[in-house]
């Protein structure tokens, strides 16, 4: 990732020393933010950044050590410390909502940052564009622009930091398996229309057995379709292990296969390849860029449907996530493993 030049708006002297970003929602938006925060970090070497997040997605912070401090505004405790503190600036990385532009304006700070995209603008002193298209990282790069200077744009490269405890932990998860090359599966989504299905992820691993190792990661909300996964060959630890160690074992893997979520983020900023399913979710925001992610998209009419993070009850049954075959994912996974030469170490462990 580049450095950023600072390019401070109005004073000169401007040196911000203590920074707060507030990150509501799930993991996804949390993991894009890290390029932003850690650019502006790049910055200001010397400046303290905390974060107000929410129980769901403040785990992701862990995988960036320029973040000194998370609360959680969904614990009162955590938030009153926050509204008793003071910032040099704060950052309301909410596309959309007012909750988070409300608490921005309470907390006491010399300047006040976030996105114009409806009368919450008000509520900052500096307000920033928003597209529908942009990829997610840049939009949140792009907040740091009243501040620095910001490329118009560029590939972050591997922006997730694992903790040796975390790596140790995945490894003793991982003990089990014979060591061959590993494809991690994500099978769930945090709305319906947005899964793939457990019988396609079941079929896919049935495939992949003799070619790799299968492990299936998720929460305890994913228990019954890794459970099913498990039954075709996989190696289960859906609801065994904490986000920081999920994230362990991505980094452990050769690639990941997941539709759109925050696990797949996660293997993005480690730079792991993934192969991605997409069909509802705007791919042109939130797909993987890059030669070493493989997007699966159908691109019927109707697709996508979400808008700011809303997605409608689809009436034909989100035929764009059916509409995807193993095959295709299959297929997707080989050219992928192909290109690090996977397919050879492979024959050499038969």
């Amino acid at each position: 990732m580049g450095m950023l030049l600072p390019r401070p708006k109005g004073k000169t002297d401007f040196v911000p020393q203590k920074v707060l970003f507030i990150r509501p929602g799930g993991i996804g938006d949390a993991v894009l933010l890290i390029p932003a925060i850690r650019a502006l970090c790049a910055c200001y070497p010397q400046m303290a950044v905390e974060v107000l997040a929410e129980q769901r997605n403040a785990g992701v912070f862990s995988l960036c050590p320029e973040v000194r401090l998370v609360c959680c505004y969904d614990i009162p405790s955590e938030l009153f410390a926050i509204l008793r503190s003071r910032y040099d600036v704060i950052f309301d990385t909410e596309q959309w909502h007012r909750l988070s532009s409300v608490m921005a304006r309470i907390i006491r700070a010399s300047v006040r940052i976030g996105f114009s995209t409806n009368d919450r603008s008000r509520f900052f002193s500096n307000q920033v564009s928003y597209g529908q298209d942009d990829y997610e990282a840049d939009s949140f790069m792009h907040m740091l622009s009243p501040l620095v200077h910001v490329p118009e744009s560029e590939e972050y490269g591997s922006f997730l930091s694992i903790s040796v405890r975390d790596s140790e932990a995945a490894a003793a998860f991982l003990s089990v398996l014979g060591g061959g090359v590993l494809v991690t599966l994500f099978p769930g989504a945090s709305i319906t229309e947005r899964r793939w299905g457990p019988e396609k992820f079941c079929e896919l691993t049935r495939r992949l057995q003799g070619t790799c190792e299968v492990v299936v990661v998720g929460g305890a909300v994913d228990r019954d379709d890794a459970e099913s996964i498990e039954q075709a060959g996989a190696l289960n630890l859906a609801g065994k292990t904490t986000l920081a160690e999920t994230a362990a074992i991505i980094a452990r893997s050769s690639l990941l296969v997941s539709g759109d979520s925050g696990i797949l983020h996660i293997a993005v900023g480690l730079g792991i390849p993934t192969v991605s399913l997409f069909g509802p979710g705007r791919a042109r925001k939130w797909a993987p860029r890059g030669a070493n992610h493989i997007v699966i998209n159908r691109n019927l009419p109707c697709s996508p449907c979400t808008t700011f993070g809303y997605t409608p009850k689809c009436p034909i049954n989100a035929r764009c996530m059916a509409e995807i075959s193993v095959d295709e994912v299959e297929q997707a996974v080989m050219t992928l493993l192909a290109r690090k030469n996977f397919g050879k170490r492979n024959k050499s462990l038969d």
